[in-house]
């Protein structure tokens, strides 16, 4: 690595250019007019949500992996999966709410009575719902929902986030059906993304790099590792994403993946990890980048950031249509190890897996990791992400995701080209 002057706030900045240039913020929160946070312009003007005619394919493909499954119904609880296939956000409380979508047909939904008005203003697909009074059963309506459908006998599937107390109370009233596992339905719609998700992914991705190099900008030493999360997650705001998550983590704190319980303050030459994620229409961005505040990086920072990338490269590298996920893990892996980290999971070294599956969740099906043989195809997309922890030191951790093509992985997000020089 060439040597370059990092010693200064205006160095880091000349790596990471914003149009908001270059300003302190003493809370975490910019709240003075003119402050550098109000520059930034929403990047969602031309965002398309997902139309009702997409959502329409995709329960006809549901109803084709049904029936070639063998599976009468898939019954879908308040959460990603219903919202996936119906368009409707609902609030997963102790009152069920479910959608139920039979191997042919129309989606029905049974919902609470004093909930039947609002439900019906949120449907683009089917019109049957059957609604329960406080004094009534939701499962025998669940019941009469499956019967209306035409299932009589036979197997049930249940999407893995139907909570447990649901599932017991269909069971009781519908004793009849086999219940099973709906996932050959659910994991195969949602894993695979039409072009109209990527967009959506591949907007979220813009937000998040443009708001982790406005973070940069603001970096200040003694700041908490709060407020920096608190900036980015604001900037993400301004840019037009929902904010999901902005993890800041300084020095020792950034071996721990996931963050320590013990307040830090910046100082100079620390490492500065930070993963942050965002929503636009419901779709998902994750991305993590680690730089150097306010000092050249030591051999030693310099060295670990050297090798998190390579083995970042040797994911990417090992992501082919028709490898399997784990791979992308092996490969990365293999890097560390053979530098003399490790073994497997073991301190200091790569303590996760090397990526996840993302699309509506931050964390779906696809999990780069050993023991999935999952075959990589064309429309999947995953984190790749082989942390290097060293406990006492400091954590490096370069996160991007990809989406399959034909012609092999696209990165979301531009990666790092150095410690310095955060995106490329």
């Amino acid at each position: 690595m060439k040597r370059r002057d990092f010693i200064n706030l205006s160095a880091i900045a000349a790596a990471t250019t914003v149009s908001a240039g270059i300003s302190s913020c003493s809370n975490g929160q910019a709240k003075e007019k003119g402050s550098p946070v109000d520059q930034l312009q929403s990047m969602t003007g031309d965002v398309v949500p997902i139309t009702v005619q997409e959502r329409e394919a995709r329960i006809e493909k549901a109803q084709a992996l049904l029936n070639e499954n063998k599976i009468e119904a898939l019954i879908l609880d308040a959460g990603t999966s219903m919202q996936y296939f119906t368009g409707i956000s609902w609030w997963p409380s102790e009152r069920p709410m479910v959608a139920v979508i039979a191997a042919k047909g129309d989606v029905r939904y049974v919902c609470p009575g004093f909930e039947e008005s609002r439900l019906r203003e949120l449907i683009k697909n089917g019109k049957d719902v059957y609604a329960w009074q406080e004094d009534e059963s939701p499962y025998k309506q669940i019941a009469i929902a499956l019967k209306d459908a035409g299932i009589k006998s036979g197997n049930v599937g249940i999407e893995e986030r139907l909570r447990f107390f649901i599932l017991d109370g269909i069971r009781k009233e519908a004793s009849h059906l086999n219940y099973v596992t709906g996932d050959p339905v659910t994991i195969p719609c949602r894993m695979i993304k039409s072009p109209a998700e990527l967009a959506l992914m591949q907007k979220a991705a813009d937000i998040t790099s443009a708001a982790i190099k406005f973070g940069i900008t603001q970096l200040r030493e003694d700041m908490t590792q709060g407020e920096l999360s608190s900036i980015i997650d604001d900037a993400q705001r301004r840019l037009g994403g929902q904010p999901a998550f902005s993890l800041a983590l300084f020095g020792e704190s950034s071996a721990f993946p996931h963050g320590s319980t013990r307040p830090r303050q910046l100082k100079k030459g620390d490492i500065v990890l930070m993963d942050c994620g965002c929503n636009v229409e419901n779709y998902s961005s994750d991305i993590t980048r680690t730089i150097v505040f306010g000092a050249e990086p030591t051999n030693r920072q310099a060295e670990i950031w050297k090798l998190e990338q390579q083995a970042q490269a040797a994911g990417l590298a090992a992501a082919k249509i028709g490898a399997a996920c784990e791979d992308v893990d092996a490969a990365a892996r293999k890097i560390i190890t053979d530098a003399g980290f490790g073994p497997e999971y073991k301190l200091p070294g790569l303590p996760h897996r090397t990526g996840h599956g993302i699309g509506m969740d931050v964390h779906e099906w696809g999990n780069m990791v050993k023991g999935n043989r999952q075959v990589l195809q064309r429309g999947m997309c995953f984190s790749i992400e082989p942390t290097i922890s060293i406990p006492g030191e400091f954590g490096v951790r370069l996160e991007d995701c990809v989406y399959m093509t034909e012609q092999g992985p696209k990165w979301f997000s531009k990666t790092s080209r150095s410690i310095i020089q955060p995106f490329d």
